[in-house]
């Protein structure tokens, strides 16, 4: 999910973060369905502090893994308010909606796979999310506001589902129109 623009707690360190590349609307690993991770090793480490790294750096407030490529089920988020300085990433591995909200939210979305381009979209107000942390341990995040949006976007693509599934007919028909008029453009 895209948003305002160094990881710390579990994902700090002096190793050394690359940047990946995002891949957009259109590619088919984002259309896929995430497998479990098996085991939180330091391979899975690196791929989260890359991730945060490259969420950073094209100022994003969420990635999922096959944003990168990988369809694995791992995310990270960090839904800070514009004017924040501190960061305070979130990385969920195996994450999983254990309750939602029946009140529901309207409120505009982008996403890093679809850049330039965001339209309002309708989701439970308030989420319990259930997942592992890089290290294996279990974590739970009662999430409201902004960081119930954020949690209930970068899980949808662990599952092949982009924010623009969400629309009704006729909003997706017209997006659709105007992603693929600005992709037209960047070509041309």
């Amino acid at each position: 999910m895209t948003g305002p623009s160094t990881p710390t707690g579990c994902c700090a360190g002096a190793v050394k973060m690359a940047l990946r590349t995002i891949e957009i609307m259109g590619s088919p690993v984002l259309r896929e369905k995430c497998a479990e991770v098996e085991v939180c090793d330091d391979e899975l480490r690196v791929l989260v502090r890359d991730m945060l790294e490259t969420m950073y750096h094209s100022s994003g407030i969420g990635l999922a893994a096959p944003q990168v490529g990988l369809t694995t089920r791992v995310i990270v988020v960090d839904p800070r308010d514009e004017d924040e300085v501190r960061r305070n990433p979130i990385a969920l591995i195996n994450p999983q909606v254990v309750w939602f909200a029946k009140e529901r939210d309207k409120a505009p979305e982008g996403c890093l796979s679809i850049p330039g381009m965001e339209d309002v979209v309708e989701r439970p107000s308030s989420v319990v999310v259930e997942g592992l942390n890089p290290d294996g341990e279990e974590v739970r995040i009662e999430a409201e506001g902004l960081l119930s949006r954020v949690l209930q976007h970068e899980i949808n693509h662990l599952d092949g589902i982009l924010f623009v599934d969400l629309l009704t007919p006729l909003k997706r028909r017209i997006f659709l129109k105007k992603w693929k008029k600005s992709q037209a453009e960047k070509k041309g």
